[in-house]
């Protein structure tokens, strides 16, 4: 149980960081600012976070298994990463209870 914690300890506060690069840094850039140098220089963000909300989806399903949580937790716990900041407290919710 504590590496499932871990693990989505890890992915919660990438996917979090991410996600607020994504709304805040990204989206912004792309739709404020007309300077195609700028939107060049941040066009990774969008695709490192497509990358990785997957990985953070299995580490929440496999942590949510794991703790025995029933499905709407488990949706709940896959749907704070969606969001900028509820990732980052999901997590501190998960490390708080299951360490």
């Amino acid at each position: 149980m504590a590496g499932a914690v871990k693990r989505f300890r890890i992915m919660a506060i990438i996917s979090g960081a991410m996600s607020l690069l994504l709304w805040f840094v990204y989206m912004p850039g792309k739709y404020l600012i007309d300077n195609p140098d700028f939107h060049s220089a941040i066009i990774w963000i969008p695709m490192v976070h497509g990358y990785l909300y997957p990985l953070y989806i299995l580490t929440a399903l496999v942590f949510s298994v794991k703790a025995r949580w029933p499905l709407m937790q488990m949706l709940g716990l896959i749907l704070a990463g969606t969001l900028p900041v509820a990732s980052l407290i999901a997590e501190r919710r998960v490390v708080k209870r299951y360490s």
